[in-house]
């Protein structure tokens, strides 16, 4: 036997082993016999062109049903470097936008799968580790507001919202490292609603890690550049409340104070005036955990 067939190659591709004659990697436990040669036979028929796409969809379903379905994408053979091919073959259609419906679906079922390997304990390091999401950062730097490319941009969003789910300060790192944070700002000023909820919980999550804290507070302009973004939303959702968005929004800005400078700038002319003068009482009176935090933020600047 070929020594390199033994190893894992940069995306995880590595040997198959037989387990109960379904063909499911080694060190996964099988389940329902019939759901699991399903689950195979999809698989397998990622790597062939004319029924990858029908396997994408039907695998895509099968994510919240099947709890080994990240190692078995990961450790099958050439499925990753599958799903891959299926993101980087739209990169064409990115600029000038030409990205039609049939595509998007198709591509967001590809990264609904990558979001399943970023999610589970097993594979999200290897996941990070290959440096999977910057092939999804052309994504999240397109401009078009069509639905098509909405729909890329926030299931994107939400490969990158899996890593930061779990507190882990490799992942901030490295998200930090490759500038994750202005094509969130950008997402958050221009975005949907939800595509604004989502880079907004990926700012916060990366904010509530220290290194997140002190590599945004580090300069002035790093600091107002984030800021500056969060005050844009809160006016906005003076005249379009969201709950959710100004939930993180909000907890974005009782982070920010717990940095000295930060603080200094926010008492001096940085937090939104929305923020004082009670505008978002009546809108926060049944969210409690909102409320307090605001009242904490608030408390902590009189200090």
């Amino acid at each position: 036997m070929n020594p390199n067939m033994l190893g894992m190659n940069a995306l995880g591709v590595g040997l198959l082993s037989s387990q109960s004659n379904l063909g499911i990697p080694s060190g996964i436990v099988p389940g329902d016999r019939q759901q699991d040669a399903q689950i195979w036979q999809l698989t397998q028929e990622l790597t062939i062109p004319d029924k990858r796409e029908t396997a994408l969809l039907e695998l895509s379903k099968k994510r919240e049903i099947v709890p080994d379905l990240a190692p078995i994408l990961w450790y099958s053979y050439g499925t990753i470097a599958c799903l891959l091919q299926e993101i980087v073959s739209i990169y064409p259609l990115l600029s000038p936008p030409k990205l039609k419906a049939p595509a998007s679906n198709r591509v967001c079922n590809a990264l609904a799968l990558l979001q399943c390997v970023a999610s589970h304990p097993e594979t999200r390091g290897l996941f990070l580790n290959a440096h999977i999401p910057l092939y999804l950062y052309p994504f999240l730097n397109t401009t078009s507001k069509t639905r098509p490319f909405e729909y890329l941009r926030l299931t994107s969003l939400g490969v990158i919202g899996a890593l930061v789910k779990v507190d882990d300060s490799e992942v901030i790192n490295f998200l930090l490292q490759t500038e994750i944070i202005p094509l969130c700002l950008r997402i958050m000023e221009t975005g949907s609603e939800l595509s604004k909820t989502v880079a907004t919980f990926i700012v916060q999550k990366i904010l509530l890690d220290d290194m997140g804290l002190n590599y945004i507070c580090a300069t002035r302009e790093r600091f107002y550049a984030v800021s500056t973004v969060l005050a844009n939303m809160i006016n906005m959702l003076v005249d379009q409340p969201s709950q959710r968005l100004l939930k993180h929004t909000v907890r974005c800005y009782l982070r920010l104070a717990d940095n000295p400078k930060s603080r200094e700038e926010l008492q001096r002319n940085a937090l939104p005036d929305a923020f004082r003068n009670g505008t978002f009482d009546l809108f926060l009176k049944d969210d409690l955990t909102t409320k307090r935090w605001l009242n904490q933020l608030l408390e902590a600047l009189q200090s």
